[in-house]
């Protein structure tokens, strides 16, 4: 199982690329609206899993 300071670095590059991925989404809505859902969905996705993260990052501080 991996540690605390794993999860939350992990958090921390779910977070990092999720603003990444709305940045570049926001620049290609007009010319490139296909590649602009897509990039939408795969922010969702990573959205989804930090949110489970930052669940499981509570349980395990809650533990401590």
């Amino acid at each position: 199982m991996p540690s605390l300071a794993q999860m939350t670095g992990s958090l921390h590059i779910h977070q990092f690329y999720i603003g990444k991925l709305k940045a570049k989404q926001e620049q290609l809505f007009d010319s490139d609206p296909e590649l602009a859902m897509l990039l939408d969905n795969v922010a969702a996705v990573l959205s989804s899993h930090a949110e489970v993260l930052a669940g499981n990052i509570a349980d395990m501080e809650c533990d401590d």
